[in-house]
């Protein structure tokens, strides 16, 4: 194999050929490329167009160790797009903390048609009980992208870490077609 220098000049314009090309990220930073959908034609998913399955669950059994709760989106209404990440809040009592995206995923739109399926998991690492450095969850709340409700559903997982006064040891992966 023979190799070539690279000078700014080239880098340059491969970057510039390649952006003509279509390729690049839209506005909720999802790669998207020539021929893919970018949105228009179809509206995001609503909560209440959609039913939602939470587990069978992979629960922490003690603090310290770390669980997946899968979660299940039914579309029950017309053709809709999920984009982006779904919104997740763990709560207890008047205390609330946001779950934080996967940072090493990447969303892509998924658009569902009609009793078809989305699903995303919930990844936490499971804290002590009473402790200062946890929350004892009781209720985790779900909302989706570009929706202006969510829903609240218990919680029975046992309580989340926390990693400083407001972020909790866990995050949640982008949407994919369930069954993948």
């Amino acid at each position: 194999m023979r190799a070539f220098p690279l000078t700014a000049g080239t880098v340059l314009a491969a970057a510039l050929l390649l952006t003509s090309c279509g390729g690049g990220a839209d506005d909720d930073g999802a790669a998207t490329g020539a021929g893919q959908d970018r949105g228009g034609d179809t509206s995001a998913c609503a909560s209440q167009n959609v039913a939602v399955e939470i587990g069978p669950a992979n629960a922490a059994p003690v603090a310290g160790d770390t669980g997946n709760i899968p979660v299940t989106l039914t579309n029950q209404g017309a053709e809709c797009t999920l984009k982006g990440f779904p919104t997740i809040g763990l709560a207890a009592g008047d205390t609330s903390v946001t779950v934080p995206s996967d940072q090493a995923a990447r969303a892509q739109p998924l658009t569902l048609a009609k009793d078809t399926a989305a699903s995303f998991t919930i990844t936490y690492v499971r804290g002590e009980a009473g402790g200062a450095d946890a929350i004892d969850a009781k209720s985790v709340t779900i909302g989706l992208p570009g929706a202006s409700e969510s829903e609240s559903f218990d919680w029975s997982y046992g309580p989340v870490a926390l990693t400083g006064e407001d972020t909790p040891d866990a995050s949640v992966s982008p949407f994919q077609q369930a069954g993948d």
